[in-house]
C-alpha cells in the first residue's frame, strides 16, 4: 500500500482465441472507447500505451494503492465489454471481474454464441517506477514494443511504420526526432488516437528525460522494471 501520486508499468494479457488479434481496426477502437472509463476518474490517469498481438503494455499513475488496483479493475472490465462487442452478438450476462477459487481475481467475458470464457488471462503485472533511469527505460519499451516483436508493419504509399499507430506514441512529444522536424511521421485524417493523459508524477513527466530523448528507430530490450 503507498500514498501519494506513484508511476507503475503495467502488462495485461489477452485470450487470443477469445477475441482475436489486438492489434486489428475493431480490437483497436474498442480499447480506444474503453480507455475514457479512465478520464472519469481522479485518482488514477492513463498516460501510455501500446496494443500487441495478445497483451497491452501501460504506464499509468495512481493516487494511492486502492486508486491503483480500481482504476485497473474498471479499465479491464471495460476492455472485457468493448472486446465483446466486437466479438458478436451477447446472449447471456454481461462482462464482470470475479474471482476464483484461489482467490485470483479475473474478467469474465460476457456469455456468447458458440463460447464462453476469460478475456485477460491470469493476474496483470504491475511495476513500480522509481527511478529516471527506469522511467526512460519503461517508456522506451512501451512506445517502440512493436519493434521489440518484430511486428513493424506498412501503409500503402508510406511504407514501414516510423511510429506504433496501435500505440499512444502518434501523440508521445519526447521523441528525439522532432529536435529535427516538426512532424516526423505522417499523421492520417482518418486516424483517432489512443486517449491519454498527461503525466503529473515528477518521473514520467521531466526525470526520464535525464537520460536523453528516446527514438522512434530504438529497438528495446526487456524492460527491466
Amino acid at each position: 500500500m503507498f500514498r501519494g501520486w506513484r508511476p507503475f508499468h503495467v502488462t495485461l494479457r489477452v485470450h487470443v482465441e477469445a477475441v482475436g488479434r489486438l492489434r486489428q481496426r475493431e480490437n483497436y477502437h474498442a480499447i480506444r472507447k474503453a480507455m475514457h472509463t479512465a478520464f472519469a476518474r481522479k485518482d488514477f490517469r492513463i498516460n501510455q500505451i501500446s496494443l500487441e498481438v495478445d497483451h497491452i503494455h501501460l504506464l499509468v499513475e495512481a493516487a494511492d494503492g486502492d486508486a491503483l488496483k480500481r482504476g485497473i479493475h474498471g479499465f479491464l472490465v471495460a476492455a472485457a465489454r468493448r472486446l465483446n462487442v466486437e466479438s458478436g452478438p451477447a446472449t447471456g450476462r454481461r462482462a464482470r471481474l470475479v474471482r476464483d477459487a484461489s482467490g485470483k481475481q479475473r474478467v469474465i467475458a460476457a456469455e456468447r454464441r458458440g463460447r464462453r470464457g476469460a478475456v485477460f488471462l491470469g493476474r496483470y503485472h504491475v511495476v513500480a517506477i522509481t527511478s529516471p533511469w527506469q522511467a526512460r527505460n519503461v517508456l522506451r519499451y512501451v512506445l517502440n514494443n512493436y519493434r521489440h516483436h518484430d511486428d513493424v508493419e506498412s501503409t500503402p504509399g508510406h511504407g514501414p511504420w516510423i511510429v506504433d499507430y496501435y500505440s499512444s506514441g502518434p501523440t508521445f512529444r519526447g521523441w528525439a526526432e522532432y529536435q529535427h522536424s516538426s512532424r516526423p511521421f505522417p499523421i492520417f485524417p482518418s486516424y483517432q488516437p489512443l486517449p491519454t493523459r498527461p503525466a503529473r508524477t515528477w518521473l514520467l513527466a521531466e526525470g526520464w528525460r535525464r537520460g536523453g530523448p528516446i527514438s522512434l528507430h530504438d529497438v528495446p530490450g526487456h524492460p527491466r522494471g
